[in-house]
């Protein structure tokens, strides 16, 4: 039976979330995965780092509260954050990162993500930054050093939009794509068509935890662009930068507009796109428009993503699901695991 040793940095909701499943379901996966997982390290700018080559209990983890230092009340632990040892140091096969993202430079996730890979050691990560930054990059060297590098959460969360297309669609003759990629945006959307103002709805959204305290990076469509780069980049061929794709948000549309729209038969939608064009290149955009009631997003609504994949050979696929959450998130770096494990044992 494999077991994985691996070091999570970052510890906020998603890598906490991680824990939460290894502790609950470990015994579960040696029998329907083939494998399990040991957490020999830990690291969070906030809440300081621990190290323990014989493993980490995953339960007493969870449990520590989300207090500065907190991991120095393990007896393994420090209320200093040393990344570099833990993703270095601590045994681990995979670093599982999970920071906040950001998206001017990708920094300091990109420079985990490179200590991890220089180390011989594979990378999961939900983190859209890194991805659509430097994804090039940190790829070349996960080839170089004979590691992975897996990053389905990067885009819809525990939907798996990137394997779902890379393993299924070949030969298909994807395109272009349209996508609902932001779940806050699309929340508040599907509350100012039940009758809220704009600031209404996206204080609705911040009460639930969709939005953060600045939203400006869901309506405004940042956090979209990213992912537009990061699926035109992977699944069409291109090789777009951040600033290539033109990019405005939901924040202009008035309660007006969106009545407007409902009496035609019509849906605002926070859209990222790109298409192929007849020469080659890839052009992308994330803007709002109203979709038609036959478009095969126009039904998504609440929190939800969904992507439809313009093919020659099947006309629009889409594929929907959770865009965000806690444990869907987690979902996504154990679904990256179970690739490196298939990966491994198919060699």
């Amino acid at each position: 039976m494999t077991e994985y040793k691996i070091a999570l940095v970052g510890f906020g909701g998603v890598n906490r979330a991680l824990a939460q499943l290894i502790a609950e379901r470990n015994a579960r996966w040696q029998q329907e995965l083939g494998f399990s997982l040991k957490i020999v390290g830990v690291t969070d700018l906030f809440l300081g780092s621990a190290i323990d080559r014989d493993g980490l209990d995953a339960a007493t983890l969870v449990a520590l509260p989300a207090s500065k230092g907190a991991l120095a009340q393990l007896a393994q632990g420090s209320a200093e954050a040393f990344n570099e040892a833990v993703i270095k140091q601590s045994g681990a096969d995979i670093i599982a990162e999970a920071t906040f993202t950001n998206p001017k430079d990708g920094e300091p996730a990109a420079t985990f993500c490179r200590w991890a890979l220089e180390a011989g050691k594979h990378v999961v990560t939900t983190n859209k930054g890194p991805v659509a930054l430097h994804a090039q990059s940190l790829k070349a060297l996960a080839k170089a050093k004979g590691v992975s590098f897996e990053y389905e959460g990067a885009v819809m969360s525990g939907t798996p939009v990137l394997r779902m297309a890379r393993q299924t669609l070949p030969g298909a003759g994807l395109v272009g794509f349209e996508g609902i990629l932001n779940g806050t945006s699309n929340y508040v959307l599907t509350r100012m068509e039940e009758g809220l103002g704009f600031a209404e709805a996206v204080a609705k959204a911040q009460e639930l935890g969709y939005a953060e305290a600045d939203p400006s990076a869901d309506v405004e469509g940042y956090d979209v662009r990213l992912k537009v780069v990061i699926l035109a980049n992977e699944l069409l061929g291109a090789c777009l930068q951040v600033s290539d794709v033109a990019c405005s948000g939901i924040s202009a549309i008035t309660c007006d507009d969106i009545q407007q729209a409902l009496a035609s038969g019509q849906r605002w939608k926070l859209i990222g796109a790109a298409s192929r064009n007849q020469d080659g290149s890839v052009q992308a955009s994330v803007q709002a428009r109203p979709l038609p009631g036959n478009h095969p997003l126009a039904g998504i609504s609440g929190a939800t993503n969904a992507v439809a994949f313009d093919t020659k050979l099947l006309g629009a696929v889409t594929v929907s699901g959770p865009g965000a959450g806690r444990i869907e998130t987690a979902f996504a770096l154990l679904s990256d695991i179970v690739a490196i494990h298939a990966t491994k044992h198919s060699a």
